[in-house]
């Protein structure tokens, strides 16, 4: 026994030490872990990380740079983080032609990337996040990326870099290629139709690297269908989670991974519309085609609930002092009994520019009348542009969403 002590006590001891950060490299369009590929299939967002793993999840995407928390978490769960560190828009005003201010980000990123850069769930770092969107000039930005991105590699030859692009443009993958030659993998954020050939477009522009598609999901409220009075109809959660899985589908063998956005809940014309989570935790049917294409499991074995109808019987908009129902019809795959809620919102009255935050829109419980499983009644309100929502949930984990915009004449 005296011989075992010493082995014990070495044993504990060496348990107690923190693990030590796998080496992450790039070899052709792969990435690396400690020599082996990974595919990093993941979600943008913090909410419910419990379940990631049964899904087939990989990997958490984040955007700030206070994201210890997420770190510790991933690594309890088994998960990597590509970590992102948020460099300043242009479009809302920061110069990078002032020196002073570029060196001040450039000292918090010194600063964030020594903080972290040895923790064992680290996979790469994102350098900003659509720095370059909706600039008519943006020749400031590729050498700014460059700048972060080379400091990043002094201080961590040991993770990749990856710059995060609002889909490829004509040109922009080119530019970042020819003036940001520190950046090791291309992020490019796609959304909708344009999905499938995002690999493809990258590609034709020249990278020959890993490309991860670093927000993807339903089409954009910039990209669906608007009512005459100009709301954009947003497509259900069942409706969402079949073009999901087509995305998966096509995407998947040419690419290094794949993040959906967002897995949370946050306020982006509706509540809903980028959601993948409720504000209670419920997930929807997109985690079903994530578990599908991910080798995973559904969470506990259950399906989400299906909307087949959602629909106003009159129309969109109607006169004051009318009344309007609306139909629904829905399922659930398990024969769950499910409970069924009902909302009136004002509609967004200002478009916003993106990345904007959504203002807190006013509720009108008032105007919900005759609710059911099968639909609503609405009336009572004064003239102006609304959103009907619908919230179904099993009583398991799992819910639908969906809403209509409405005007009052």
């Amino acid at each position: 026994m005296r011989f075992l002590l010493p082995f014990l006590a070495a044993l504990l001891l060496f348990a107690g030490q923190p693990q030590a950060a796998p080496k992450v490299t790039v070899q052709g369009n792969t990435i690396l872990v400690d020599g082996k590929p990974f595919q990093a299939h993941g979600v943008a967002g913090w909410g419910n990380l419990e379940i990631l793993p049964k899904l087939g999840v990989t990997t958490i995407r984040t955007y700030g740079d206070n994201n210890e928390d997420v770190l510790d978490e991933a690594q309890r769960l088994g998960l990597k983080v590509i970590l992102g560190f948020w460099m300043e828009h242009p479009r809302r005003g920061f110069d990078y032609a002032n020196r002073a201010v570029v060196e001040e980000q450039l000292g918090r990123l010194r600063k964030f990337v020594q903080a972290h850069k040895d923790h064992p769930a680290l996979l790469m770092w994102g350098i900003g996040n659509e720095v370059e969107a909706e600039l008519t000039d943006d020749t400031q930005v590729w050498p700014a990326i460059e700048e972060a991105a080379a400091l990043v590699k002094s201080l961590d030859p040991n993770h990749p870099t990856m710059a995060v692009l609002a889909e490829t443009g004509t040109d922009k993958v080119a530019k970042v290629k020819r003036i940001a030659p520190s950046i090791d993998v291309m992020g490019i954020n796609s959304y909708g139709e344009s999905v499938p050939s995002v690999p493809e477009r990258v590609r034709a522009q020249g990278w020959t690297g890993p490309i991860i598609l670093t927000e993807l999901g339903a089409i954009g409220q910039w990209q669906a269908a608007k009512t005459p009075w100009g709301a954009a109809i947003e497509p259900t959660s069942t409706e969402k989670a079949q073009l999901l899985q087509k995305q998966l589908q096509a995407i998947g063998p040419d690419t290094a991974g794949q993040i959906l956005f967002l897995w949370g809940w946050k306020q982006e014309v509706t509540y809903s519309w980028h959601s993948l989570l409720l504000p209670t935790g419920e997930w929807q049917q997109s985690a079903e085609m994530m578990a599908a294409a991910w080798d995973g499991a559904r969470p506990d074995g259950n399906h989400a609930p299906r909307i087949a109808v959602l629909s106003f019987l009159q129309g969109s908009s109607w006169l004051k002092g009318s009344t309007a129902t609306a139909r629904l019809r829905v399922s659930d795959p398990d024969g769950d009994p499910l409970t069924v809620e009902w909302e009136v919102m004002a509609e967004q009255a200002v478009l916003l520019k993106a990345g904007d935050s959504e203002p807190a829109l006013a509720k009108f419980p008032e105007a919900i009348s005759k609710t059911g499983d099968d639909g609503v009644t609405v009336s009572g309100l004064a003239p102006g542009q609304y959103r009907l929502y619908v919230t179904i949930r099993d009583g398991k984990g799992a819910a639908a969403t969906g809403n209509l915009p409405f005007q009052v004449q």
